[in-house]
């Protein structure tokens, strides 16, 4: 298999840096000339994970997405949400045509809430057959230093999947692999909203008691509109049958990019929709917290698309719609929380 990577962040450089340890060899889009540049002379990707030396050897960087669709057959799209549609601005469907997308995408495309896959489905007549995703729960500083991370690939067929998602296993990162392209989109957005909430309860000095009942809300929220939008696999203690080849269970609500990517991003310091929160809930403007961080907050702009796709769904859900009005409509942060206060069980 040859891979193309379309995006030179945190997780793009984290990705890259799974398959040339493997000894793949792959294509790569810096759009940045001094980026790129940097790269070529030392080796390593001066804006994020630079403690991350690459075998140059093994890597083609390009300037052009057109590269990568022309050369690459396995393309890896990882950049925000909101440039997804400008990255493939020029590229005709032609040169899509045959080619395997994997989104690593943990975001919803703006003005149409669309999905990556449907997005491609409508501008490029895409065949989902030929669409995969590469979720967590794993940050990229861990993958930097060699924690032990798991990554959950979904394609409608898990042999295809799993051949994927081979290439990029090793003695720091498991795989699991899953059919649920939709189900796994949904939960990276939805758990991304959550994580900026705890952030802003943790801004507001809310303790670890109050954030445990407040994750656990979310947890029970999320399935609530994980099912509005037609998602089944997510009852809690019940598998479909034992796999026989892996004799692994089927996965469920429980499984690692559900709720443990929930709780990770709720959790963790590495995660920058917590760390976006947590400026919110001190009193930082909206502004001023994305001028303060390097990296975009993907909860930030999913809570306009989902606040909008529940108008439809109608979704019990007073948690993400409060995390809604704080961002978007000035909602104080502290009157916001006392409202979630009264809605928790």
């Amino acid at each position: 298999m040859q891979f193309g990577i379309l995006g030179s962040g945190s997780w793009g450089t984290a990705l890259a840096k799974m398959l040339t340890e493997n000894g793949i060899r792959l294509g790569w889009c810096v759009r940045n000339d001094e980026v790129r540049n940097y790269m070529e002379r030392r080796h390593h990707n001066p804006n994020y994970l630079s403690s991350v030396n690459f075998d140059m050897n093994l890597i083609e960087l390009t300037a052009e997405p057109l590269e990568l669709f022309r050369h690459w057959d396995h393309i890896i799209v990882v950049v925000p949400s909101a440039y997804v549609m400008e990255q493939f601005r020029g590229i005709p469907e032609n040169e899509i045509e045959g080619k395997r997308i994997i989104s690593a995408v943990k975001g919803i495309l703006p003005v149409r809430n669309l999905l990556l896959n449907d997005w491609l489905k409508s501008a490029y007549n895409f065949n989902l057959s030929d669409y995969f995703t590469i979720m967590g729960p794993c940050h990229a500083e861990e993958v930097a230093s060699e924690k032990l991370s798991y990554l959950t690939f979904s394609g409608n067929d898990e042999d295809d999947t799993e051949k994927i998602a081979l290439n990029f296993k090793s003695d720091y990162i498991n795989i699991v692999v899953n059919h649920d392209i939709y189900g796994v989109q949904y939960a990276a957005i939805l758990k991304n909203i959550y994580a900026l909430g705890s952030g802003i309860a943790h801004g507001l000095e809310y303790g670890d008691n109050f954030l445990s009942v407040l994750i656990a809300n979310c947890a029970d929220e999320m399935a609530g509109f994980l099912r509005k939008v037609g998602i089944r696999n997510i009852e809690v203690g019940i598998h479909s049958e034992t796999d026989p080849v892996h004799h692994r269970k089927s996965p469920n609500y429980a499984a690692s990019v559900y709720l443990g990517d929930l709780l990770v991003t709720c959790y963790s310091p590495y995660s920058r929709n917590r760390t976006f929160g947590t400026m919110i809930g001190k009193g930082y403007s909206v502004r001023t917290a994305q001028l303060e961080m390097n990296m975009v907050a993907e909860g930030y702009g999913a809570s306009q698309c989902i606040h909008d796709i529940n108008k439809e769904i109608k979704a019990d859900a007073p948690i993400l719609e409060t995390i809604y009005n704080i961002l978007w409509n000035g909602l104080p942060a502290a009157d916001g929380f006392r409202l979630i206060e009264e809605n928790l069980v």
